[in-house]
C-alpha cells in the first residue's frame, strides 16, 4: 500500500504497527556496528509527502492502533513539524493507542523539556534508545556519539516527559577484552535510569561495515562466543538493581539463548534458567537460525 524507501527498519515490538517514513536514514550515521541506513542519505520528507501517506492509510487501515514513525531519525524533525504530523494521525485514526519512534540520546538532549512535553501531548509516547554499552571507553570505540552520563541524562529527560523508554544493549561489543567493562557499566546505566523495557542483541558485524568497525576500535577485536554471550548476559542480569520495574527481554533473533522477565521479582528465575542453559547447551538457537 505504501511505497517505503527500503530498506525499511522497526523494533521486532513494532512488528504489527503501521509505519510513516518521516525522516529518510538517520543524521548521525556513524556507528560503527550499524549498517541499517548506509545506503540512505539523511532526508526530511516534505509535509505533503507524509500526509498523502497518512491519507492513504487511513483510508485502508482505518482501525490501527499502533504506529511507529521511521526512519532511525524522527526525532531530529523540527518540533513543530513533528506536532503537525501526530496532530493529524490522531485525527486520522481515532482508535490509535500508541505512537513511537526511535531517539538518538543527542537528539534526546537538543529538545527542550518544553519541546518533550508537547510532543508528548500530541501524542507521541514512546522511544526506542540504542544504549549500546555504558562503557565510555567502548561507546569512544564503536563512535556512538554519546557518554554514559548523556545516555543517564537523555533517559532520564525522556521519562521526566512522561514517555515510555525501550532500551537496547548490544552484547559482544566490547570482545573479550571489555567484556566485564562493558557489563558492569552497561548495569550501573540501567540501575541509574531503570527504562521501562531492556532488550539485548547480540553482535554480529555485517561485511558492508565490518573492516569499518575493526579499524575504529584501534586494537584487535576478539569476538565473544556464545558462552561468551551467556556469561554476559549472566552478570547483566546479575548486576541489575532498578529502582523501578524493568521489564527485560533476551529473545531478539540475534540471541543465541532466549530470556525473559520482569525486576525485580523475575531475577532469580531468569539467573536459574541462565544456570540451566549453561548445563545444556543442545538448547542454543543454531546461528543458522539466527535473524540479525
Amino acid at each position: 500500500m505504501l511505497n517505503y524507501d527500503q530498506p525499511l527498519y522497526r523494533p521486532p515490538s513494532e512488528a504489527r504497527s503501521l509505519i510513516f517514513q518521516v525522516t529518510l536514514g538517520c543524521s548521525f550515521n556513524k556507528c560503527s556496528f550499524c549498517n541499517m541506513y548506509r545506503t540512505k542519505e539523511y532526508q526530511e520528507r516534505s509535509w505533503d509527502e507524509i500526509k498523502m501517506e497518512i491519507d492513504l492509510a487511513s483510508k485502508h487501515l482505518p482501525e490501527s492502533r499502533r504506529i511507529f514513525l521511521a526512519d532511525g531519525d524522527a526525532l531530529n524533525l523540527p518540533t513543530e513539524k513533528m506536532i503537525q504530523i501526530l496532530s493529524y494521525i490522531r485525527q486520522k485514526f481515532p482508535n490509535i493507542e500508541r505512537i513511537s519512534c526511535y531517539a538518538m540520546p543527542k537528539n534526546i538532549l537538543e529538545k527542550s523539556p518544553e519541546d518533550l512535553k508537547k510532543l508528548h501531548e500530541a501524542g507521541l509516547e514512546m522511544f526506542y534508545i540504542g544504549i549500546e554499552s555504558g562503557s565510555d571507553i567502548i561507546l569512544k570505540k564503536v563512535t556512538k556519539g554519546a557518554t554514559g552520563q548523556t545516555i543517564i541524562k537523555a533517559c532520564q529527560k525522556a521519562k521526566d516527559a512522561g514517555y515510555i523508554i525501550s532500551c537496547m544493549i548490544i552484547l559482544g561489543l566490547g570482545g573479550k577484552t571489555y567484556s566485564r567493562q562493558h557489563v558492569e557499566d552497561t548495569a550501573r546505566i540501567l540501575n541509574a535510569t531503570s527504562p521501562h523495557y531492556v532488550g539485548t542483541l547480540t553482535l554480529h558485524l555485517e561485511e558492508g561495515i565490518r573492516d569499518e568497525f575493526l579499524t575504529k576500535f584501534k586494537e584487535p577485536f576478539i569476538a565473544i562466543d556464545d558462552s561468551g554471550a551467556l556469561d554476559e548476559l549472566e552478570m547483566l542480569i546479575r548486576n541489575m538493581n532498578p529502582n523501578a520495574p524493568v521489564i527485560f527481554r533476551a529473545n531478539h533473533g540475534s540471541n543465541a539463548y532466549p530470556i525473559g522477565g520482569t525486576f525485580p521479582q523475575d531475577k532469580e528465575a531468569m539467573l536459574q534458567k541462565i544456570s540451566y542453559l549453561r548445563e545444556h547447551p543442545q538448547l542454543c538457537r543454531p546461528a543458522g537460525l539466527r535473524g540479525f
